[in-house]
């Protein structure tokens, strides 16, 4: 008896065993999965779960095969829509590097942009902050001084109503701490350089159409007013740094999109 009731349990195991879903089935169920999260937008979800089909349900063959024209089908959306952004941020550099001006000198390892209301014919006579930018889109900022004085300033604070932003110090006898004179003009020249500007830029961008002063700190403090020039200048800058580096990421982005679409 004991005997014939092992194998009843047997036969009802293995029957139980039999009526659960195939693999078809739950290829299937995880293709639903996908459709709903493509539904909500969420593509890079929805390739990840097209990818653990083949991996989880490799006999599943009809569900793998779907999921995989589905894939090349996503990819190849999502390619024409980076395309499209790469296009316009092409046209975007295009027309804000109208209002540079190209430079690479002996000492240069990239191409800087200046802008054209900051170049040194326009600007050696006057305490003003200077925005710089490269070929990579790394940008930085300069405080530039001239006077009759010396200020040995290391740093420079801009503010106006209560709101400000300062700047890392830099040590003079830094290599972006410069100073020269000649007869009774003294320049000095502070760089902050790898975002020892501090939020300075952004601050100057964010404000274009308010009074913003700026103070030189050293042993003197100098005061100045910014030029609507000089702010413009800062923020048509940062702009440009933005759309380089969206480029950069968008150029990597479809050329390895092209790639997976030769791949099989």
């Amino acid at each position: 008896m004991n005997k014939l009731s092992a194998i009843v349990a047997i036969s009802l195991c293995l029957g139980l065993a039999s009526c659960g879903p195939t693999v078809e089935e739950k290829a299937r169920d995880r293709m639903n999965l996908v459709r709903s999260l493509l539904e909500k937008n969420d593509t890079t979800a929805a390739l990840l779960q097209i990818d653990s089909i083949a991996r989880l349900y490799p006999k599943a063959t009809y569900s793998v095969n779907a999921a995989q024209n589905l894939k090349k089908e996503i990819l190849w959306e999502v390619l024409q829509r980076k395309e499209t952004e790469l296009d316009s941020v092409k046209a975007k550099i295009a027309r804000l590097e109208t209002h540079f001006e190209k430079e690479k000198t002996e000492f240069d390892r990239y191409t800087q942009y200046i802008h054209k209301r900051q170049t040194f014919q326009r600007s050696w006579n006057r305490s003003y902050i200077q925005v710089r930018l490269d070929e990579r889109g790394e940008i930085w900022l300069l405080s530039n001084y001239h006077g009759e004085q010396w200020l040995d300033h290391t740093g420079l604070r801009v503010y106006d109503q209560g709101d400000q932003a300062r700047t890392d110090s830099i040590a003079i006898g830094s290599v972006d701490n410069h100073r020269s004179d000649f007869m009774e003009s003294k320049w000095e020249k502070v760089t902050y350089r790898n975002g020892h500007d501090n939020g300075v830029l952004e601050f100057i961008a964010n404000h274009p159409d308010r009074r913003l002063k700026a103070v030189f700190l050293g042993k003197r403090y100098h005061y100045i007013v910014l030029e609507d020039y000089d702010k413009i200048a800062v923020k048509e800058a940062l702009e440009l740094s933005k759309a380089i580096r969206d480029r950069q990421r968008l150029e990597a982005e479809t050329k390895q999109l092209q790639a997976a679409q030769t791949t099989p």
